[in-house]
């Protein structure tokens, strides 16, 4: 696939890149790059990899996402970056002021991405659109913004809105909804017996409200009212029926992770099924030379559509992030927390 950008985002395996791995993506030339806490020791060395990875594929955009959602889901951390809080910590603030709430999802967002931007990261898997019920697993829990519709979707747009004026394009997820999932999509396949009425009404609200984003992550999760053997990521009815019809999604659709156990079948396989379906990107995290050479086997050339919306998604990226002090940020953040995640 030499020449040809390849619809697939990989990762890599630890601190900087080997010889086998930068031949790699020269040949392959993926869309885009992951990085984990496995790659990350200092700012200087993650920095470093980045450029890297960019020049591995010779495409100084080239997209390097992470998961950088605060609380359990945390890529950067102390002693080099400060903590930040999960989703509900956020729900749970000035609880009768939701534009304080709104104010500081946005903030927190904008001190992320001043975070990412100085290390080359241009995209961050955020924000976390599920809405929890009941008798959830806990996968998504605290991650969650607040447990109705309307808070989750006012508060991901928040989320979304401060990324993109540091100069980070968000990742929604995981759509079409993972709240009602009793089990972990990393661990299990996860089934959703819900009415499709039910599911319109609550699950996939917050994507509706947000089907103007740049890009989505699919859910590993099979939702009866629409395919009953298949989950949303390899469901051609459920992207095509729901995700790009029901909620209005336009913008470009990544698969979660391949290596994630609620899929079955070989790596090649699951990148096949999942591009057939209708994802446009196929997202391999683990940095396993082997797993990547089949994803990359059963993939595709990046093309037509999805090639169109992938410079769309680019797009949005800002030539410079808004004007941004700092140090009143944190400031105006750590008071409204009274100090509880301070650096």
């Amino acid at each position: 696939m030499s020449g040809e950008t390849t619809a697939c985002i990989l990762g890599c395996a630890g601190l900087k890149l080997g010889a086998a791995e930068r031949a790699f993506f020269r040949e392959v030339q993926p869309w885009g790059f992951i990085v984990f806490k496995r790659n990350v020791e200092t700012p200087d060395q993650l920095r470093g990899l980045v450029l890297e990875l960019r020049a591995c594929v010779d495409r100084p955009d080239a997209p390097v996402l992470i998961d950088q959602e605060g609380g359990r889901v945390q890529r950067l951390g102390p002693p080099h970056w400060r903590r930040y809080p999960p989703g509900r910590a956020y729900g749970q603030l000035s609880a009768n002021d939701p534009l304080i709430q709104r104010e500081i999802v946005r903030l927190g967002a904008r001190l992320i991405a001043h975070d990412l931007t100085a290390l080359g990261i241009n995209v961050d898997c955020v924000p976390v659109l599920d809405v929890p019920a009941p008798d959830g697993h806990e996968i998504i829990g605290d991650r969650a913004y607040g447990g109705a519709p309307d808070e989750v979707a006012a508060l991901g747009r928040a989320a979304a809105e401060g990324l993109i004026a540091g100069g980070v394009l968000p990742i929604v997820k995981h759509i079409p909804g993972h709240g009602r999932a009793r089990g972990d999509s990393h661990l299990d396949l996860p089934v959703v017996e819900a009415p499709a009425e039910a599911l319109e009404d609550r699950d996939f609200a917050p994507f509706r409200v947000l089907s103007d984003m740049p890009i989505a992550m699919t859910a590993h999760v099979v939702y009866q009212a629409f395919d009953a053997g298949r989950p949303a990521t390899t469901s051609r009815a459920v992207i095509r029926d729901v995700i790009r019809g029901r909620i209005g999604f336009g913008g470009l659709l990544v698969s979660d992770d391949l290596s994630m156990k609620a899929l079955s079948g070989d790596f090649a396989a699951r990148a096949k099924a999942s591009l057939t379906a209708g994802c446009d990107i196929v997202l391999h995290c683990n940095g396993d030379p082997k797993e990547m050479a089949a994803v990359v086997a059963g993939a595709r050339p990046l093309a037509g559509k999805a090639k169109a919306r992938a410079a769309a998604a680019l797009a949005r990226l800002a030539r410079a992030p808004e004007p941004f002090d700092v140090e009143a940020g944190r400031a105006r953040f750590d008071a409204a927390f009274g100090g509880r995640w301070a650096a």
